[in-house]
């Protein structure tokens, strides 16, 4: 029997990572044993999985229906406020200027490890649920802010909790390479990190990926290539903040160690966009850190330029409170001046790349996973252009009604 069948939808839109997206005006999808099994215009697709002989059904008349929004870039795990930064940088503060006054990174840091199990798992489960609310149905979230063996692993398995426990797929990356803890130097806690964290993630299958903030005064070309060696060595896929404030050499970094990703690269060149392709390594930028810093966006034309398509993503953490990629797609168009179309399957099928999502993720195919949203809006250019507000009606995960509004 067919699990859900969505049908007269306005429009459903059926992104691919090699094209922008493909639109069907009356469209239907359905979905059995978790997977898509029909997309296609409504007669069609009814007329061999009739809805009223599905286990639910959804009309989504005048509504438009999407793949289900992929964040590929999260630090949702955390404990701690820091709304009062907010307020300093509207001062004038910069971000250096807080984490030199002990704020930042390193206040979450003190926060986190103070932060039972119990904490953590239920301050995600919050967060994870505002994503849903917004669409997403699957999410990358980092460790690091514990810095030390102990705490990042409590972190890790908060994350493998929250994951069990929650309706979205949460992909876990260690980041134990986040900042430099006021206790060491650079180099004697990149040995930490490599002799210590990356061996105690890996015994327990902790993590998928292993991340590292490459960038002045935090991690150096050199100290990020010896930390993503050291996690592929113990199975860690790499990735790497690259190129936010200075360009170090971070993109070129992912491209020599086969990273799946590098993210924010506002500072990258037309070379660093050259080696990335080639290397098939997915960039991904972050319009919401751009807009919580009041700094310049990343230039999504250049990858656009190079044809390389880019993921998008929300870079949720404590200072870039947004878990909403409604709002990144909003973002995307307005900020960086993508075209809806490009946001959109910036926010799917190319953000599932960025996290080696390779089953059809982010899509809207035969076979895909069969998570979906259903969007009151007559079709997808309204998302983004009916900014700052929540679009998204109804979130379907491997077939099941996981949000109604």
């Amino acid at each position: 029997m067919t699990d859900l069948v969505v049908h007269d939808a306005a429009q459903v839109a059926t992104p691919t990572v090699d094209s922008d997206l493909e639109t069907i005006r009356d469209g239907a999808v359905a979905i059995e044993d978790s997977v898509v099994v029909a997309v296609g215009p409504t007669d069609e697709v009814v007329r061999e999985h009739p809805p009223e002989n599905a286990t639910a059904a959804i009309d989504a008349s005048g509504k438009t229906v999407l793949p289900g929004f992929v964040d590929s870039h999260t630090h949702a795990m955390f404990a701690g406020d820091r709304a009062d930064e907010f307020t300093a940088k509207l001062r004038g503060a910069t971000y250096q200027d807080i984490l030199t006054e002990g704020g930042g990174i390193l206040r979450t840091v003190r926060a986190t490890r103070e932060a039972s199990h119990e904490q953590l798992v239920e301050n995600l489960l919050g967060h994870l649920d505002v994503m849903l609310a917004h669409g997403t149905t699957t999410v990358e979230v980092k460790s690091g802010y514990g810095l030390d063996v102990e705490t990042e692993v409590k972190m890790l398995e908060a994350i493998a909790e929250a994951d069990e426990r929650h309706s979205m797929d949460v992909v876990p990356t260690f980041m134990g390479a986040h900042a430099v803890p006021k206790d060491t130097d650079a180099d004697a806690y990149v040995d930490r990190v490599i002799e210590e964290q990356i061996p105690a993630v890996a015994a327990d299958d902790l993590a998928e990926f292993c991340d590292v903030f490459c960038e002045a005064g935090v991690f150096s070309v050199e100290h990020s290539r010896r930390i993503l060696k050291a996690g592929r060595e113990h199975g860690l896929k790499p990735k790497i903040h690259a190129d936010e404030f200075e360009r170090l050499g971070g993109a070129q970094v992912a491209a020599e160690v086969g990273a799946t990703s590098a993210d924010h690269l506002l500072q990258s060149t037309a070379e660093d966009i050259t080696a990335l392709g080639d290397a098939d390594v997915t960039p991904v930028l972050l319009p919401g850190t751009a807009f919580a810093l009041a700094t310049e966006y990343a230039d999504a034309k250049a990858f656009e330029a190079a044809n390389i398509p880019v993921a998008i993503a929300t870079d949720f953490n404590p200072n870039c409170f947004s878990q909403s990629m409604e709002f990144a797609i909003d973002l995307a168009c307005n900020g960086m001046r993508m075209s809806p179309a490009s946001a959109i399957r910036s926010a799917t099928a190319t953000a599932a790349e960025a996290i080696d999502r390779t089953d059809g993720t982010g899509t809207l195919r035969e076979d895909s996973p069969g998570d979906l949203v259903v969007a009151d809006v007559p079709d997808y250019e309204h998302l983004p252009y009916n900014f700052g507000v929540q679009n998204v009606q109804t979130v379907v995960k491997r077939g099941e009604v996981v949000r109604r509004d």
